[in-house]
C-alpha cells in the first residue's frame, strides 16, 4: 500500500547490491530535502527518543497527511526523506494502515540500522501515526 514515490525508492534499492551504496542513497535522499524552516524547530516539533536532534512538522489538511522534517545527522535526514516518500499525501486512514516496519524491511533498513537509529525511526513513525490518529 506504499506510495508511488516509495515504490520508486524500493526499485532503486533493488538495483544496489551493496549495503554501503544503499546507505549512500538514503543519505542522498536526505540531502535533497529542503531544510526545515528554523521557526519550526521548536519543542512541539522535536521528536524524543532519537539519538540525534530531530524535528517533524506534521500537517493534516483535507484528510491528507504531509510533513517536513530535519535532523542534525545525515542518515536521519535520509530516514526522514524515506518516511516522507512513504507517508506524504496519504489519507489519515491510509497512514494508520501502513505497516511501516514491513515497508522499511523491503529496503533492508530493519537489518542495517543501529539500535539507536531504529529507536529513532520508531519514534518518528509513532509521531506521524499519533498526529494522524488525533486529526
Amino acid at each position: 500500500m506504499a506510495q508511488a514515490a516509495f515504490e520508486e525508492l524500493v526499485e532503486d534499492f533493488a538495483f544496489l547490491d551493496d549495503w554501503e551504496d544503499r546507505y549512500r542513497l538514503v543519505i542522498d535522499e536526505g540531502k535533497a530535502m529542503t531544510p526545515l524552516d528554523p521557526a519550526l524547530k521548536v519543542p512541539a516539533t522535536k521528536v524524543d527518543g532519537c539519538a540525534s536532534q530531530v524535528w517533524l512538522h506534521v500537517v493534516t489538511d483535507s484528510g491528507k497527511l504531509s510533513f517536513d522534517g530535519e535532523s542534525d545527522a545525515m542518515i536521519v535526514n535520509g530516514l526522514i526523506a524515506v518516511l516522507r516518500r512513504l507517508y506524504n499525501g496519504l489519507s489519515l486512514a491510509e497512514v494508520m494502515a501502513v505497516d511501516a516496519r514491513a515497508e522499511m524491511g523491503r529496503l533492508g533498513l530493519n537489518d542495517h540500522l543501529s539500535a539507536q537509529r531504529s529507536n529513532g525511526l520508531r519514534a518518528m513513525i509513532e509521531r506521524i501515526r499519533e498526529t494522524a490518529a488525533a486529526s
